[in-house]
């Protein structure tokens, strides 16, 4: 994914799944794209091994270094 939108979020108490679909929401809602991947730091997953290459929603959710603990980098994968 080359392009998308950074979404921060640090709230210790609020689940990934929810921080996933609430930056859909804003997306879908933002650019009039309905976003199917979502980047996080690998330390958002804790112990969410099912999220590691699975989904929140219809957002597959994966881990990359690259991005900084508490941001999601929302958008559409180029290779669908």
């Amino acid at each position: 994914m080359d392009i998308g939108m950074m979404w921060f979020d640090n709230d210790p108490r609020t689940a990934l799944t929810a921080k996933v679909s609430r930056a859909a929401e804003y997306y879908r809602q933002k650019y009039g794209l309905v976003p199917d991947m979502c980047l996080v730091h690998p330390s958002m997953l804790g112990e969410r091994p099912d999220l590691v290459e699975g989904c929140a929603g219809k957002v597959s959710v994966r881990s990359n270094r690259a991005i900084r603990p508490g941001h999601l980098w929302i958008g559409n994968d180029e290779k669908n």
